[in-house]
């Protein structure tokens, strides 16, 4: 399934994020995880990779094996990060040659210790650039790519940041899937700014469910997402408690979920950092299965 398949006409597009872990158990846990999800019959599955491309080959790998294990829908991220037009040409050469249909194509984020990101020579700069190299040169992939409800933290404002995105549509992209956030609100914003500036595409919330108070402090630190001050509260209170932290995190996402089904959302992105526990609680909680 391309992604211009997944969304509209009656389809609700449900899709789960995970990444190739760094040993055979890791990989154990993976393939447990994704036999899980795929009981809720996603539309499809995106594969990342570790910072600055260190497991881009072992992304193609991966996302092809699970399209082939457990018969859904697949797509391999891809960014900028160190590659020239040269490397990424390739790449999609042979990502296309094992019969991957979809890329999430990113800028992706500056090395580790960097603030800034800074292409190599001959290399694109922003995901617009990747996008229109991908449709140009390998027309048959679908293409996703990112949004964010509480603006890029690289970004002037919340305009530039609208007016990059509109960019990379233009140039190509089948869907816009979003940046975690924990604020409905965000998204709603976003969405309205998003219509009013002409963008057509579905534009799909992503949800990273919380199952660690400490952990979603660092994630959101790094990312720039917020969280209210009312489910911090909520965390802090069972900080001591990792059972209670997670269910505080499923409770705030199923709340989250539902009023953004309600409110017309064309599908749900997961990340769900290789576990299924969380997800399949919501979703189930949610009724999506039969969606």
């Amino acid at each position: 399934m391309k992604f211009s398949e997944a969304y509209g006409r009656g389809k609700f597009g449900l899709s789960f994020e995970i990444f190739p872990p760094k040993t055979p158990a890791g990989e154990d846990v993976l393939f447990g995880a994704v036999k899980a999800l795929v009981a809720f019959r996603p539309s499809f599955i995106t594969c990342t990779y570790g910072a600055g491309g260190s497991t881009r080959e072992k992304t193609i790998e991966l996302t092809v094996a699970i399209g082939k294990r457990f018969g859904v829908s697949t797509a391999a991220h891809l960014t900028c990060v160190g590659s020239s037009h040269e490397d990424l040409r390739a790449w999609l050469g042979k990502a296309a040659s094992q019969g991957i249909e979809n890329i999430v194509a990113l800028r992706g984020d500056p090395p580790r210790g960097e603030s800034h990101f800074t292409p190599v020579d001959g290399g694109p700069a922003h995901a617009n650039e990747l996008v229109t190299v991908i449709r140009r040169e390998f027309p048959h992939f679908g293409i996703a790519v990112a949004g964010y409800p509480e603006t890029h933290q690289e970004a002037a404002s919340p305009e530039e940041d609208l007016a990059h995105l509109k960019r990379k549509v233009e140039a190509g992209a089948d869907v816009v899937i979003t940046q975690l956030f924990y604020e409905n609100r965000d998204f709603f914003a976003f969405r309205r700014r998003y219509g009013e500036a002409g963008i057509q595409v579905p534009l799909v919330p992503g949800i990273l469910p919380i199952i660690s108070y400490a952990q979603i402090r660092r994630i959101t630190a790094l990312c720039g997402a917020k969280l209210p001050p009312a489910l911090v509260a909520k965390l802090e209170a069972k900080r001591d408690d990792p059972e209670a932290e997670m269910e505080v995190g499923i409770a705030h996402a199923i709340r989250q979920c539902r009023e953004l089904l309600d409110a017309g959302a064309p599908g749900l992105h997961f990340y769900v950092l290789n576990k299924a526990a969380a997800p399949s609680r919501i979703i189930e909680a949610l009724g999506l299965p039969g969606r």
